[in-house]
């Protein structure tokens, strides 16, 4: 596929006046990456590159962040004057009846009236609308730590099903050796038929798990697709023994979550409603000009006037829509503080899980795995000498490969902990964070 179809693809428009000549060369590579896929491997952060690039939830909340702040604006203009033109006491009967000029009161006038917002009123319309726009840039991130956080996922799925697909297939080599084994054991008149039916039934049983865990492979890169744009091998395997959080306090790096983010814009937006609420609480006032044209016989005239509105129930609308705007400011208050509560408890339990996922899987690589195979080894070798049955050393395999099969569950399992921990939010945001941490710590 040539450059130039990328180029087309991928040109910015109208709409995406603030794409830079960088990320325009990034979004090329990434695509270059997409359609080479079929043939070339993907780290995780590779597959996280082509998730965000390709994805269209964050190119719409960047037109709306667009739109409010071209909205923002507008709506800190004066309204637009009004221009009105008419004819005044124009008579109805009489020898005059719907003529212009003959009677002294008919005029023709043309005039323009101004409604005088008041400068205050104009700053917070402008500022609810420029925080609208940090909601959906919030809401961008909150889409991005998403992404990399389910394509993360999608990508483990597919490395480690992969990791039980080899597992099972070197099961699998075994266990037709052991078929030939038993078959050549009959013949030679050592073993039996049922040494035979029991080796052929634990390969079917491999089999079985084989075409389990293929099923699962085949869904997660299905999934992993939906991301990249393309199914592809993965390689690389991360390091899911530290994530970009300190475990001991989580709470400083939960304040910058995506969904408090949001949560705290709505907050900002509900209080620029409040405050514009209290400025409605002063009428503006509106101004006209007028030019009023007679008969040749009398004199034109020109009139001049203010327009005040009266509040005159100020306690039952005004006052009252600035109580109801206060009011869901703190709604939007205690809806942030719940939300911080449940996510710092939430990350909390997944630390905890997580902590005990890498320390089980140290066991499992120190000492179970180790003392499977080492029993399987000595089941044969037992097996070889007359010492044990053929039943035994097929136990003893099935012992093995269940562990390591469990082994494998177990780092899929404490893997999706750790992206669901590393990603919670934006890797830029995390990244930043880290490092104004150290920062104020070398201070």
């Amino acid at each position: 596929m040539s450059s130039s179809f990328f180029a087309r693809r991928y040109a910015p428009t109208g709409g995406f006046r603030k794409l830079s000549k960088i990320k325009f060369a990034l979004a090329l590579l990434l695509a270059a990456y997409a359609a080479q896929a079929q043939t070339q491997e993907l780290t995780l952060g590779q597959a996280q590159q082509l998730a965000v690039a390709r994805s269209r939830q964050l190119t719409a909340q960047d037109h709306a962040a667009d739109a409010a702040h071209e909205m923002a604006v507008a709506a800190g203009q004066l309204p637009d004057p009004v221009l009105k033109v008419g004819i005044d006491n124009l008579p109805i009967n009489g020898s005059d009846r719907l003529t212009i000029g003959s009677d002294f009161m008919t005029m023709r006038r043309i005039g323009v009236s101004q409604e005088l917002t008041r400068a205050d009123k104009l700053r917070w319309r402008s500022a609810r609308l420029e925080r609208e726009a940090d909601k959906a840039q919030a809401e961008k991130q909150a889409a991005t730590a998403a992404i990399q956080r389910d394509t993360a996922i999608s990508w483990l799925e597919v490395f480690y099903t992969g990791q039980m697909a080899d597992a099972i297939a070197k099961q699998a080599t075994l266990a037709r050796q052991e078929i030939e084994a038993a078959e050549a054991a009959y013949r030679g008149g050592r073993g039996s038929q049922a040494d035979i039916l029991a080796a052929r039934s634990a390969l079917l049983a491999l089999d079985d798990r084989g075409s389990e865990i293929a099923r699962r492979r085949r869904v997660a890169r299905t999934v992993l697709a939906r991301w990249t744009g393309a199914e592809a091998a993965v390689a690389g395997k991360p390091d899911i023994d530290t994530i970009r959080m300190d475990t001991a306090e989580p709470g400083a790096l939960l304040a910058h979550h995506p969904q408090i983010a949001v949560l705290t814009r709505q907050q900002d937006i509900a209080q620029a409603d409040a405050n514009l609420a209290q400025a409605n609480q002063r009428a503006d006032w509106s101004a006209e000009v007028a030019f009023q044209q007679r008969g040749s016989a009398y004199s034109n005239m020109v009139s001049i006037g203010i327009s005040v509105p009266l509040q005159w129930d100020r306690k039952n609308r005004q006052d009252r829509e600035l109580a109801g705007k206060l009011a869901l400011v703190e709604q939007a208050k205690a809806e942030r503080d719940e939300m911080l509560r449940g996510h710092e408890a939430e990350v909390r339990t997944q630390i905890v899980e997580w902590q005990s996922g890498k320390e089980r899987l140290s066991r499992y690589t120190r000492e179970t795995l180790p003392l499977a195979g080492e029993r399987s080894e000595v089941v044969l070798a037992a097996y070889r000498g007359g010492k044990a049955t053929l039943a035994e050393v097929l136990a003893a395999r099935r012992n093995e490969t269940e562990t390591r099969l469990q082994a494998l569950e177990l780092e899929l399992d404490t893997a999706r902990l750790w992206a669901q921990l590393n990603f919670l939010v934006p890797e830029d945001l995390a990244t930043g964070h880290a490092s104004n941490n150290r920062q104020q710590e070398s201070k």
